[in-house]
């Protein structure tokens, strides 16, 4: 069935949908709440949402016109929340205030570095016990070359915004601790893409790596 003009599509999340959810499949329990964050066009959610049945997710944007896409690619969905995740109250819904995955992807490199600390402060203040930031993206990595295509990619962000760019891991993953986050796992993902797994660091993490 043809989607509506208002369906925005990314070819990038049509390539990695899969790779991904086959990650969230082996990492994530059977049920649960998930939030995304900057969802984009929506296809994300749709494809999760449509393969893991027991998991009730919701998506967000600060875009109307994502807002709109997310909604004609999930038309049976939730509506999808007009959210900046710099907002000091995210005010979710009573049924997402407590979350066991919060999923993040390709909004680091291409928003001011503040988000990063937004995204992790509200992870602090609604992942549940033993919830799980899954962060995806490109990321320069600490005695490891990057990719030229990858380099390629932050020069041209820093052409389009000089606050957009890869994130150096290690300086995420401080953000992470100042906010009692610790990285927990991450995985190799095609096309020079990381998959992280952050969890609380007071919370008994006894689960086998992705």
């Amino acid at each position: 069935m043809a989607l509506p003009p208002t369906a925005l599509h990314s070819p990038a999340a049509e390539r990695n949908s899969q790779v991904i959810l086959d990650a969230l499949l082996q990492w994530l329990p059977a049920q649960g709440v998930a939030l995304e964050i900057a969802s984009g066009s929506g296809q994300h959610v749709a494809h999760f949402s449509a393969h893991m049945p027991g998991w009730d997710w919701l998506a967000s944007d600060p875009s109307a016109a994502a807002l709109a896409s997310i909604k004609a690619w999930r038309p049976q969905g939730p509506t999808p929340l007009m959210l900046d995740v710099r907002q000091a109250d995210w005010a979710l819904p009573a049924s997402h205030h407590r979350l066991d995955a919060l999923y993040c992807a390709n909004m680091l490199h291409i928003s001011p570095w503040p988000t990063c600390a937004a995204l992790m402060q509200g992870a602090a203040r609604h992942l549940a016990p033993t919830g799980q930031l899954l962060v995806y993206g490109p990321f320069l990595q600490s005695g490891i070359d990057t990719a030229a295509s990858n380099l390629a990619f932050d020069a041209d962000l820093k052409r389009r915004d000089p606050a957009w760019g890869l994130r150096h891991l290690d300086e995420v993953v401080a953000v992470a601790l100042d906010c009692d986050l610790r990285l927990q796992s991450w995985l190799q993902m095609p096309a020079n893409n990381l998959l992280l797994a952050f969890s609380k660091a007071t919370a008994n993490s006894s689960k086998a790596p992705l």
